[in-house]
This record gives structure tokens, sequence and C-alpha cells, in this order.
């Protein structure tokens, strides 16, 4: 099986950019998409050529071309729901799970800290509350989170370390921590566990050239559950891709 996870920046935009193309190119048996940036009928819409091949799923933000997930599957879900089931997080659109016979798929667009470090407290609490679902539905059968989850975990995670450790959004102490209860609560990092030296990142900002220099971040994520790590074959991170700030990545995984 593969899945493929992908920040699109908004799914109208890059519907404009070789979107299907690239996805078929790929060929998941299941897509997650974050930051979709569109309500439900809009993403149907931006998604309908692909509605003979997958089930289709979105889950908007109040606020209107804000935050936003999505879901293309293959296999038929058995269930899926919408959110955290926490009302002070389900009103922005950022959790998609999906339930298969042998797992469950957490998609996810985790809570930037924001500019300034104006939401850091906010993400503090989401981190813990997210923390506490995903650790919920683990103890039914295995879980596999993906997304952007808004975090460089370690060093060798982003290009300038130093220069934004406690300063900038996705790299302060606070997040890195949220990041690293997460594995402790019993998901793996699985890009890291089988790379465990290699530089690769998933994002690069608009500004100053970032991805002709490759001054990246790797903030987009598959995490699974211990249980399964031995079924997981490969993870890929598609850096040719263009479109979004954020390239698709996806896991190969025997489940």
């Amino acid at each position: 099986m593969q899945i493929t996870s992908w920040n699109v920046n908004g799914i109208r935009a890059i519907m404009k950019k070789n979107f299907a193309d690239n996805i078929r190119s790929i060929n998941p048996d299941i897509l997650c998409l974050q930051e979709t940036k569109a309500q439900e009928h809009e993403v149907q819409e931006a998604l309908k050529d692909f509605a003979d091949t997958y089930e289709i799923f979105a889950y908007s933000a109040e606020k209107k071309g804000y935050s936003g997930t999505a879901l293309l599957s293959r296999p038929k879900p058995s269930r899926i729901t919408y959110g955290i089931d926490m009302s002070e997080h389900d009103n922005e659109g950022r959790v998609i799970t999906s339930e298969y016979q042998n797992f469950f798929l957490v998609n996810v667009y985790t809570p930037n800290a924001g500019q300034g470090l104006k939401r850091l407290e906010y993400k503090k609490q989401w981190n813990k509350d997210f923390q506490k679902y995903v650790s919920g539905l683990k103890q039914q059968k295995p879980v596999i989170i993906t997304g952007d989850l808004n975090v460089a975990h370690q060093a060798i995670d982003l290009k300038n370390p130093k220069s934004n450790y406690n300063k900038t959004a996705g790299y302060t102490e606070v997040e890195i921590q949220g990041f690293s209860s997460l594995l402790n609560a019993g998901f793996i990092d699985t890009f890291r566990h089988l790379y465990p030296d290699k530089i690769a990142y998933t994002y690069w900002s608009y500004r100053f050239n970032a991805r002709a220099r490759n001054a990246g971040w790797r903030i987009d994520y598959f995490l699974v559950s211990e249980r399964i790590i031995d079924k997981v074959k490969d993870v890929i991170i598609h850096s040719d891709i263009m479109g979004s700030d954020h390239c698709p990545l996806s896991l190969i995984i025997d489940l």
C-alpha cells in the first residue's frame, strides 16, 4: 500500500500547477491533503476528476480560505471522523481520521505557532490534546499519522537550526518537546527511522529563493505505531514535484 501526503497550500491554486498529472504519476492508494483553503463543496469540485478512482472526503475550517484537509481513498474506509472531538480545536478543519480493517489513518494539519509565536500557547495545548486523541485510537488498532505537523524535530531537519531556535515558529523548545512527547507515546518517525543521517526537506519558504538554495525544513511526516514499524518498506520525499511550498511524501507499507 502507498499512502501519499501533501500540503497543497490551496487546492484550487494547485490544480492549475500540474497537480492531477503529479498525483497520477505517484499513483497512491490513499492521498492525504492539508491546507486546502476551501469549503467542502469547493474541494469536491476541484477534485471531481478523481471521483471515479477515489472516494473523496473534505473537512473545512469555519473561516473561509483557511486551513482545511482532504482525503482521497481507493480502499473504502469503514468509518470517517472529523476533528478530535474537542470543540476548542474542531473549527479549523485540521484532522480527518479514516478507519480501515487493520489500521487508523490520521490526516492532520497541525496549527502553526504563528508570526511572533502568537499561537505558541495554543499549539502547546493542541499538541497535548492531539496526543491524547491518537493514543486513544492506538489502544484499538495500529495508527498511521501523516501530514504537516509544523515542527522540525531535530537540527538535521532544517537548514539553519541555530538562527531559528526558539525564535521561529516550528523550531521552538515547546514544539520540539511536543513532538518528542508524541514519539514517547509509542509512535515512530518513519523517515528518520529508515534514514537516521539523511538530510531531506519537505517545505521551503517562497521567500529568499529558498527552494532553489534548498534552504528547507522537514515538517511533513509519517508516524506509525511502534507495533507496525516492521511493516514500513520505505518513505519517499518527492522533492522534485512542484506546485506548493511543500512537496509530497509517500509511505510504502505492507498492511
